[in-house]
Formats: C-alpha cells, sequence, structure tokens
C-alpha cells in the first residue's frame, strides 16, 4: 500500500479542508506529473475510496481525495454546506491547491467521482470548464429515490415554514454494496455521517435538473458507469445526461447487478479496470478540446437561439400565452416603475440595469410596490445583481495584482451602462486608479453616469464619453492605453461571435502585456423562453433573444484576443459567469 499524507487547503472562505495526497510511486517515462482526484459519495469521506489507490494500479500518478465540508476530517454541520455552489467552488479551489502546492496543472489531471460527488464535479465541469483530461463518474446522484411521493415539493415547503434541517438516509450498507468488507465498514466507520441538510439535498437537485439538461456544455472526455440495481438514484437522468453530453469522447458502461457504491462493490474490479484503462487512454494523447469559435453558426445554442426567434403560430396556445404574458406586463407597467422603464428603454438597457442594481422597489401605491418587488425579485435580476458583486470582487484583485507589480491602474469599460459597478469597486481602495475612462453608445447612459461620476467625487480621475463597444479600431487606439479593461454584461446580448471576437480583438490591442480583462459571460439561463417571448430590449423595442455561451466557448473567445482565464466567479443558480483574464501575448 502506498504512504499516504494528510493535509488541508484554504477555501475561498477561509475554512481549512482535509484532504489525503498519495504520491506516485515511480516516475512517468516522460518526466510530468500526473494526478487522479478523487471525490467521495455523501455520507462519506475520502478514507472511503483509499482503496482505489493501489486497485487502480497506476504508480506514476499522484492521487488526492478531499473530505467536502461537513464529511469526514472537514468541519462543518454534518452533511452541510453554506450551498451546494459554495461545495461546487470547493472543488475548483482544490485543484487550484493541487496546481500551486504540488505543481500540476490541471491539464495533468483526472477527476473520479462517485454519487454526490459525481454531481458537485459534474457541476464544476459544466459551470467552470476545467481543462482537465479525463472525467470518470460512478452512479452520479442526479435523482435520489426518495420514494416518498412529493418528498420534493414537500421538503421546499417546511424549509419555506422552518428553514434549514437535516434529514437522515434511510439506505442500509446492504443495498449500497455486495461486499460484506465493505458493509462491515460501512457500519463501523465514525466519521460517515448519515444526515444530509435540506439545503444540500434540494440544491443538489437543481443543479443536477441544470447539469443534465445542459450538458451538451460539456467538452471534457466523460466516462459514465452506471450501476445496474441501484436502489439509491435513478437511472434516467443519468442516461439523459450521457445522450446530450457535449464531449466527442464518451463512452458508458452499464454494470449488471450492482448496487449504488459502484466502486466498492463485490465485483468492483470490473468498474475499476475499465476507469484505468479510460484514464490512460486519455494521458496517451493530447488534450484536444473542440474549437467553439464557430457556436453561433453551428450547434445547440445556436439552434436555441433560432428557435426562440421565430414567430409562433397565430393564435397557437404558446401564441396565447406569450401574448396574454405580455399584456399582463404591460398592465402592470402603469404600476410598476421598473417594468415601465423596461417598456421605455429596454429590459437589457443600461438605465433598466441601474434600476435593477439600485434594488429599491417603486411605483404607484402598495400595489405597485408589490409588483415591482416581485419583478426586482426574478431570478434574472437576482444572478444580474450578483454578478456586479463578482465583477467589483475582481476589479479589486486586478487593482491589486496591478499595485503589486508596480504598474498603474488604467481602467476603460467599454460598454459602462452608468458605470454603477466601476465607481462602487472602488469603495474602500487605498490607492484610486490613476485614470478611468468609461463608454456606452447610449447619449443617455454618457449623460448619466457623467453624473454619478460627478456626484462619488471622480471627476479629476474619470470621464464618461460616447463610444462603440464593437468598432475594433477604435478600441485598439484607447488612450490612454488601458491596464485593465471591462467588459460586463455586453456580451451576452449579441450573439455572434465575429462582433465579439472583434471587440475582444481590439481590447487585447490596446491592453498591455501583463494587464487584465474583466469580463462576464451567460452559460445559462432558467427564462430565456420568456426573456424571448415576453421581454422587449434596446435595440429598437425588438424582442430579446439572447444566444447562451458554454464557459468554455467564452474563455475560448478571450483566449483568440490574447488572454488566459485566471480565476472565475459564478452565482449559485449558475447563470452568470465573472472571470479576470490577463493579457499573455
Amino acid at each position: 500500500m502506498r504512504d499516504c499524507q494528510q493535509s488541508t487547503f484554504t477555501t475561498h472562505d477561509g475554512v481549512e479542508l482535509f484532504y489525503r495526497h498519495w504520491p506516485a510511486t515511480q516516475a512517468d517515462a516522460t518526466g510530468a506529473r500526473k494526478a487522479v482526484v478523487m471525490f467521495h459519495r455523501g455520507h462519506e469521506h475520502s478514507g472511503r475510496m483509499a482503496h482505489l489507490v493501489d486497485e487502480l494500479d497506476l504508480p506514476d500518478y499522484d492521487f488526492f481525495a478531499w473530505d467536502a465540508r461537513g464529511h469526514g476530517e472537514s468541519p462543518g454541520a454534518r452533511g452541510d454546506s453554506p450551498s451546494f455552489a459554495t461545495s461546487v467552488r470547493d472543488v475548483q479551489t482544490f485543484i487550484e491547491h493541487i496546481g500551486s502546492q504540488h505543481g500540476i496543472a490541471q491539464e495533468d489531471l483526472a477527476v473520479l467521482a462517485q454519487s454526490v460527488g459525481a454531481v458537485i464535479v459534474s457541476t464544476w465541469v459544466h459551470d467552470y470548464a476545467p481543462r482537465i483530461r479525463a472525467l470518470v463518474l460512478a452512479s452520479p446522484a442526479f435523482k435520489v429515490k426518495l420514494y416518498v411521493p412529493f418528498a420534493r415539493p414537500g421538503l421546499a415547503a417546511m424549509r419555506a415554514w422552518r428553514g434549514n434541517f437535516f434529514v437522515d438516509s434511510y439506505v442500509k450498507a446492504r443495498f449500497l454494496t455486495h461486499d460484506p468488507a465493505r458493509i462491515a465498514s460501512y457500519d463501523s466507520d465514525p466519521l460517515i455521517a448519515k444526515a444530509i441538510s435540506v439545503n444540500m439535498l434540494l440544491g443538489l437537485y437543481e443543479a443536477a435538473d441544470r447539469v443534465v439538461a445542459d450538458a451538451q456544455a460539456i467538452q471534457v472526455p466523460t466516462q459514465l458507469l452506471i450501476s445496474g440495481s441501484d436502489f439509491v438514484v435513478s437511472r434516467k437522468p443519468q442516461e439523459q445526461f450521457f445522450e446530450r453530453l457535449g464531449s466527442a469522447r464518451k463512452e458508458k458502461h452499464i454494470l449488471p447487478g450492482f448496487f449504488h457504491d459502484t466502486l466498492g462493490e463485490r465485483d468492483r474490479h470490473l468498474a475499476v479496470s475499465r476507469a484505468r484503462r479510460f484514464i490512460e487512454h486519455n494521458f496517451a494523447e493530447p488534450l484536444a478540446l473542440p474549437s467553439l469559435l464557430d457556436a453561433d453558426q453551428v450547434g445547440h445554442s445556436c439552434a436555441e437561439s433560432e428557435c426562440l426567434a421565430a414567430p409562433l403560430p397565430r393564435n397557437s396556445p404558446s401564441d396565447l400565452y406569450w401574448r396574454a404574458t405580455r399584456a399582463g406586463l404591460k398592465l402592470g407597467s402603469g404600476l410598476s416603475d421598473g417594468v415601465k422603464l423596461g417598456f421605455d428603454t429596454g429590459f437589457d438597457s443600461g438605465s433598466t440595469l441601474d434600476y435593477v442594481y439600485r434594488n429599491q422597489p417603486a411605483g404607484k401605491s402598495g400595489l405597485g410596490r408589490m409588483i415591482d418587488r416581485n419583478y426586482l425579485n426574478a431570478i434574472g435580476w437576482r444572478g444580474i445583481r450578483q454578478r456586479k458583486l463578482h465583477v467589483e470582487e475582481l476589479l479589486r484583485l486586478a487593482m491589486h495584482r496591478l499595485r503589486e507589480d508596480g504598474c498603474e491602474v488604467r481602467i476603460v469599460d467599454i460598454a459602462a451602462g452608468h458605470g454603477r459597478y466601476i465607481l462602487e469597486a472602488l469603495e474602500g481602495v487605498e490607492l484610486t486608479p490613476e485614470s478611468i475612462l468609461l463608454r456606452d453608445y447610449s447619449d443617455i447612459n454618457v449623460r448619466d453616469g457623467q453624473a454619478l461620476i460627478e456626484a462619488k467625487g471622480l471627476g479629476e480621475i474619470a470621464r464618461f464619453v460616447k463610444g462603440d463597444a464593437f468598432d475594433r479600431a477604435d478600441l485598439a487606439a484607447l488612450d490612454p492605453k488601458p491596464s485593465l479593461a471591462v467588459v460586463s454584461g455586453l456580451y451576452e446580448l449579441f450573439g455572434d461571435n465575429g462582433m465579439v471576437g472583434g471587440s475582444l480583438a481590439g481590447l487585447g490591442e490596446a491592453v498591455e502585456p501583463g494587464g487584465f480583462l474583466v469580463y462576464t459571460g451567460q452559460p445559462w439561463h432558467p427564462q430565456l423562453e420568456f426573456i424571448a417571448r415576453a421581454l422587449s430590449s434596446h435595440r429598437d423595442g425588438q424582442p430579446w433573444v439572447m444566444r447562451r455561451r458554454s464557459q468554455l466557448e467564452m474563455d475560448q473567445l478571450v483566449e483568440a484576443a490574447g488572454f488566459k482565464r485566471i480565476d472565475l466567479r459564478v452565482d449559485e443558480w449558475g447563470i452568470f459567469s465573472v472571470g479576470l483574464a490577463q493579457k499573455v501575448r
């Protein structure tokens, strides 16, 4: 058996999570460092996967396995986490730690995960688009069999009434595996916790629904191992996930008679040998992800946006429904200030976004304010406000990095709206930037943005001018040359990669080497049809039809302009991402 080293890493919110590390016992023939990172199932911990280190028989690979928050030796209430999204971000932090502390790059990692761990990892791969070499998922818990009718809405209703609470697993060890030793160790292991919080359970369901529906965004080589006699999770969502996977290299294995603990079953050598072969095969070839620069012309998101842009058959049930929805919104605009502003300036306008940022319900009478509060609480607007916080966070991080490198901070935002997130990101910053240039195509935004600059007392360093965010030559000639460029909430509104690529290329020519780019994306949205059928755009009142970009597609556009992503934030719903990239050439 290999020696096991125990250590911790620090998460983004300062929590120390426990992990195990088994160093390679022999060097790779090429001298490269390679590793397998393992993620345990719910209720368990990294020690329950330790047997795989020897059984996979990959002596020239390091192995890592964590104890998730609230599990094993890691802190926190048993079976709980601040949110499912927090656990997903913990994966990103763990992978970054392996890179910085152990010198193993993402491209040299394979990830193996089981059950709940497989859903956490699948969500991470979907949202963060890591460049790992291979992904092996064993019985991912995309849908836990709760057996009680209406259990999921019932749990949601109880949480709304009493807040977060915990439920115990009904599953006995004998229904997880046929291996007597595994059954006995499960029953006697003091680190196994049978409870899971309702927050985590419902978060698991919501993330699983999203990832299964949008599995086409995942391009990592993926192997799926499905237990044929699983009492714990349903097979159908696993099959749907596999069919929708965007990976050019993918394979599915159904293991007859296997219970849920796929990698701990009595005959697990059948699963383990396939995982080993898949991992070795993918490491034998260079990492090759498909180019998505033409995803606006072919593929899932292209077809999706074209379908949303197509008019519905006149007087069809769908047409009547959306006409009624628009009429209801128009009626509401007579009472709600926010809805009225959306109709007047466009629901995607800078004025609307600034209203959403301020988040202060207003309208005629108490009813109007109530309508406005419901409007501002729409999930898309909540995501927008979280995006603003993430933009501000990464702006401050980029400014700090520039100061550390002894560089001036010269900011440009090429489509700033009213510029609120730029100006509010400066609050509490010790040294203000040398210059801030805010640009927008709208005269209203230029006027109101300049007024905001003056109101915040930043007139000496900041100015607001009218400019075209898609004029490559104009962007390339920016003066002064920016060391920090920002594009927030713009590219999501334009599905044409030629336009977006040209805009980024102009910034790539303008930003100095070593400078930074803060950019946003929209890999997912649960209200795409509502937005397209019921809301109008700032562009001559046309329907607001959006084409989603996967994180990989957005990152590739940024890379084509000479930047490399170095950090990423994703909201808890997976709607908006905010990336930080550095100019590398």
